[in-house]
């Protein structure tokens, strides 16, 4: 009996193989504004701050690593960005390897996520910024990268000069990349 319903079998399996390629998520999927992401990033302190400050005794949010930060990130975006994918190295990329926090397909964005740990930090995340801008130019799924930058102690010393710095769109070889940064306490 199972070997008259094998073409069936081996067919829907082909059917489910090609329903998961990039082009065909798309088509499947609502697909999310970078401009919409960019507003609930926005509101990343209020929701933190909900959490900490409700009345039931429930778990708080202690964002004190960029790993944590990338977890309440994840949880407050994942549910309407349904091909969001948490830390998946690139491939190599100018002789060296990225890992991004947070890649659509559908949207064609990445959310690059960074944690200002101290002033020194805070001092060189411009540099480190440039590089990973440098990196994403090559990415075939990424036209808009997002950099989410919390800075829970106010270590970046010119805050809103990062933020004009990083906020442009840049143009390599006829490819138009545009980047956005958001800096939270």
């Amino acid at each position: 009996m199972t070997e008259g319903r094998l073409p069936d079998i081996l067919s829907g399996m082909e059917k489910l193989g090609l329903s998961h390629r990039p082009d065909a998520l798309r088509s499947r999927l609502h697909v999310v504004s970078v401009d919409a992401v960019l507003s609930a990033l926005n509101s990343f302190t209020d929701v933190v701050r909900y959490l900490n400050t409700r009345r039931s005794t429930g778990a708080v949010l202690e964002l004190s690593n960029e790993g944590a930060v990338q977890d309440a990130l994840y949880l407050m975006l994942r549910p309407w960005i349904l091909d969001l994918v948490p830390e998946n190295p690139t491939d190599k990329i100018a002789n060296r390897y990225v890992i991004k926090d947070f890649l659509s397909l559908s949207g064609r964005f990445v959310i690059e996520v960074k944690f200002v740990r101290d002033r020194d930090h805070g001092k060189s995340l411009a540099k480190e910024i440039n590089d990973d801008i440098e990196t994403y130019r090559y990415h075939s799924y990424c036209d808009d990268l997002v950099f989410f930058i919390y800075d829970p102690d106010g270590n970046i010393p010119d805050a809103a000069a990062l933020e004009r710095h990083v906020r442009t769109s840049r143009v390599y070889d006829g490819k138009t990349l545009r980047c956005h940064g958001i800096i939270k306490p």
